[in-house]
């Protein structure tokens, strides 16, 4: 890692988000000085604090710290940013007119992933459960890992994992065709669905970036694809391809899914052999599928069967995924990242299965004015599906609004009587504990700053506090 090494620093522009954090982690365990700038503060860009990175929240050059401010012979400085960082943004423009070296993250992470055996899970949806639960099964066993996850793994408090170990577990980004930075000896793809068309145009330009990505892969990698995409990918020759999923012509195929009060019984079919009666207590049918694809990682890593069986009842999910905050007799509360139509499908079918004939209210937050245009009506068609569904103004993200694009846009398509628009700052106040049964925020923009206040309320706190 060449270009990573004897360097003084590293700032991070928008270091608060959730790739960009456990990159920071990563330079801060390796002793660098670290700083950053995001545009609010959060729990991550605390916890950076804590752990000595030096933060800041003004797009101001006059507000870096000295090592940041000018370029000093002999004092190497890497400046590392997103793509969702404005392109007017003050601090980029003082880095570039500085000549610092600029790098984005997508090219910091492939530079990482060239130096290890890599193991990139890709997908329109369910990557960041699936790379978290193939990170837990190989840090549960003998072959350990590292990881760098796009959420914070409930096992391990964190979304960066560090170990002794040959492979690391990466969460491959399709936005901007970041994972095309990536150099992988081990790739899986969950789903692949229109998303993201501000950058593709449509779904064929979609699938064709998730063929460059699967030329990556190194000749006598692995790829292992979700069953009902297989046809869709093309397939390098110098690689060995498997499937997974519940179809019986999967490779790896999970059958005879029991449901217990709060777990699953279920047996899989590999290659390597049947495992049966495995218990898994994370909810969710589509979370078994992930799993899935999780052990045939594991399998292909050297992880045993008595490895699996031991660590598979001990996941415990990922914050912002089917997040369940509050579980108390008559009123649950859960909070999940889902964000793309399939995604909320998932999500509020997951529910329906794991609640039964529960009353569900669903707070959503669209993410992105362009996703919102492209997929309204799908959007709307989903949400239609809950008993009742509160509706937030969109969060832009990246983006400057588009004309005729708004929250209305999904609401006026909703079949659902039940329904209503809120700001984000009235959703505490109006929510009545006494009518709610089953409450889920959905949501990838900052419908996260409502998780805390909103528990604290349901379990009879102030949420103020």
């Amino acid at each position: 890692m060449n270009d990573l090494n004897n360097m003084e620093g590293v700032y991070f522009v928008g270091i608060g988000g959730i790739g960009m954090s456990a990159l920071a982690l990563w330079f801060r365990h390796r002793g660098y000085v670290v700083a950053g700038f995001d545009r609010t503060q959060s729990s991550i860009t605390d916890s950076l604090a804590a752990k000595g990175c030096e933060i800041v929240f003004e797009d101001d050059p006059s507000a870096l710290p000295e090592l940041f401010r000018e370029k000093i012979p002999g004092k190497e400085i890497l400046v590392v940013y997103t793509p969702a960082i404005p392109a007017e943004s003050s601090l980029l423009s003082h880095f570039r007119e500085k000549g610092f070296r600029l790098r984005k993250r997508a090219e910091v992470l492939g530079t990482i992933s060239r130096s290890t055996d890599t193991i990139a899970v890709a997908g329109t949806h369910g990557k960041t459960t699936t790379s978290t639960m193939t990170a837990h099964l190989l840090k549960q066993s003998r072959v350990d890992c590292s990881a760098f996850l796009g959420g914070i793994s409930r096992n391990y408090d964190s979304n960066l994992l560090l170990g002794n170990s040959r492979f690391t577990v990466i969460e491959a980004d399709e936005y901007d065709r970041s994972f095309h930075q990536l150099d992988p000896l081990m790739a899986v793809i969950t789903s692949v669905e229109a998303d993201h068309l501000d950058i593709y145009g449509d779904l064929k330009t979609m699938t064709e970036a998730y063929d460059v990505f699967c030329g990556k892969i190194r000749p006598g990698g692995l790829l292992l694809l979700n069953h009902r995409i297989r046809d869709r990918l093309k397939h390098p020759e110098d690689v060995s391809v498997f499937t997974y999923g519940n179809d019986p012509g999967a490779d790896y195929r999970y059958f005879n899914v029991v449901s217990g009060e709060d777990y699953y019984l279920f047996s899989l079919s590999t290659p390597e052999g049947m495992i049966e009666n495995l218990r898994f207590h994370f909810p969710g049918r589509i979370n078994i599928e992930n799993l899935t694809a999780a052990i045939a990682i594991a399998l292909k890593c050297g992880v045993s069967e008595t490895e699996i069986r031991r660590s598979v009842p001990l996941f415990k999910g990922v914050r912002r995924r089917f997040d369940i905050r509050v579980n108390m007799p008559g009123l649950t509360y859960i909070d999940d990242y889902a964000h793309h139509p399939g995604e909320i499908k998932a999500c509020i079918r997951s529910l329906r299965e794991y609640f039964g004939g529960r009353r569900i209210t669903g707070i959503f937050q669209p993410h992105l004015f362009s996703r919102t245009r492209d997929h309204a009506d799908e959007f709307a068609e989903i949400l239609d599906e809950l008993d009742e569904a509160i509706l937030l103004p969109i969060y832009p993200a990246r983006e400057k609004p588009i004309e005729g694009v708004s929250s209305e846009l999904i609401f006026e398509r909703m079949k659902l009587e039940n329904k209503k628009m809120l700001q984000p700052q009235n959703v505490v106040d109006m929510l009545d504990p006494g009518r709610l049964d089953v409450l889920v925020t959905i949501g990838a923009g900052d419908i996260d700053r409502l998780v805390d206040p909103i528990e604290r309320k349901l379990r009879g706190e102030n949420p103020e506090k």
